[in-house]
């Protein structure tokens, strides 16, 4: 038997939590049940994996340690950016012409799955759709924005590259040498899109279960049992595993495959018009191409909100400095907003993996596990999905984004703290000054 450790992770006050929609109604396992599939994370990618079985005819229970969308998928920056961190030209030069393009595909489609389900099936979700710009922070940075731009270009995406001055009209910033525009991209009130995707689930047969932890996975005949507590228990013939940057000890190493890194944001209170007109004026959201990046967006209450790293250990929701760097960011990037308060601060896990890709594996016969969004897990772990729902259902391995891998940890995983800190130290210096 494999036995889950408890791992809980404070929640901070957030943005997302004061103004999403109401989650759908739930309750712990408390009794015994069957499934075709069972699920452990209700998150993006169990949500929709979860969704498009339960379109298929799978019967399907989801199982939530916490909430919908406690982790990760309630706490990101909403922005839904297609694409990996590699560039089209560089995913053909690693995985050949035939696979890479395939991969290619797949993530150049990643947004238009969460705007296509938003429409389908009338997601109550504050959502914009008017493209990402990158902005170039260094000449070195430019270069890349041209190159990246030409790249989706030739892909068939109608990219952009903005000068100085439409980079700063559009961004609402003059510290920035240029752009590339992807209008492909947008945003979403993220921890809404969580329970909206539930709600869906659930109307389409799905029995979701929150508060609900799995304290165990055994192999029974050809199926498998996740038991839940003392009296939870669900037996199935498959079991998927999505807890991605909150992933503990449920299967062996599987936790130590990631680095499971910070990403901190803030949010002002609402712009006056004045300052709103100023910032990002035509509705896109926005990251840059610093090796810590710094990611930021106007949302549907008009206030301003911006991401980015910080430090490696678990902040604490009392101490405002743990925030100061981005507060700093915004002062030096839109001095405009001078005088205008803080009101959220919070804070997320982000699955990093070694390759910096997403990751699928099939340790052992009926277990599918999904781990890696790498910062981009909106758009990515919704068409993850779908992806991984049609391989469930037709065994067609040619449907999946990645070929199943093995589990590989981070060497000397008990240091990372230390190295992943050396690392953000260096990156503070080369990146440069806001």
């Amino acid at each position: 038997m494999l036995i889950m450790s408890p791992n809980y992770f404070p929640l901070q006050p957030s943005l997302w939590a004061a103004t999403a929609v109401a989650p759908p109604p739930s309750t712990s396992l408390n009794e015994r049940l069957k499934a075709d599939v069972v699920i452990i994370g209700a998150g993006y990618c169990g949500l929709s994996t979860a969704l498009h079985l339960a379109e298929q005819g799978v019967n399907v229970v989801v199982l939530e340690a916490e909430e919908v969308g406690f982790g990760g998928s309630g706490r990101n920056g909403g922005q839904v950016i297609p694409g990996l961190k590699f560039d089209p030209s560089e995913l053909l030069k690693q995985f050949g012409e035939k696979r890479g393009q395939e991969l290619v595909d797949f993530a150049g489609s990643t947004a238009d799955a969460v705007f296509d389900l938003i429409d389908r099936h009338g997601l109550d979700v504050p959502h914009v759709r008017k493209g990402w710009i990158q902005g170039a922070h260094t000449t070195d940075a430019l270069k890349l924005a041209e190159r990246r731009a030409k790249d989706w270009a030739a892909q068939g995406v109608a990219t952009r590259l903005l000068d100085r001055d439409e980079t700063a009209r559009l961004l609402g910033t003059s510290k920035y040498y240029g752009s590339w525009v992807d209008p492909r991209a947008g945003g979403v009130q993220p921890l809404s899109y969580a329970r909206e995707l539930a709600r869906a689930a659930i109307g389409a047969g799905v029995r979701l279960f929150t508060r609900s932890r799995v304290t165990g996975l055994e192999r029974v005949g050809q199926g498998w049992r996740a038991a839940v507590g003392a009296a939870g228990q669900v037996d199935a013939e498959r079991v998927v595993i999505c807890t991605n940057g909150y992933s503990d000890d449920l299967w062996p190493d599987l936790r130590k495959s990631i680095i499971n890194a910070n990403s901190f944001q803030v949010a002002t209170a609402p712009l006056p018009e004045s300052v709103r007109s100023s910032i990002l004026p035509e509705g896109h959201v926005s990251s840059d191409a610093r090796n810590l990046l710094l990611y930021y967006r106007i949302d549907h209450t008009g206030r301003l909100l911006m991401g980015g790293r910080g430090t490696f250990q678990e902040p604490d929701p009392t101490r405002v400095d743990h925030w100061s760097h981005l507060e700093a960011a915004v002062a030096k990037l839109f001095p405009q907003t001078a005088g205008i308060p803080f009101e959220y601060r919070w804070c997320g896990h982000v699955a990093v993996t070694r390759d910096y890709l997403p990751h699928l594996h099939e340790p052992a016969p009926g277990v599918l596990i999904d781990i890696g969004c790498q910062g981009r897990g909106v758009g990515l772990q919704t068409r993850m999905g779908q992806a991984m729902a049609r391989y469930l259902v037709t065994g067609d391995r040619d449907a999946l984004p990645v070929v199943p891998s093995g589990i590989h940890t981070f060497p000397l995983y008990g240091l990372r703290r230390l190295y992943i800190s050396a690392v953000i130290g260096w990156y503070r210096l080369t990146d440069g000054g806001v």
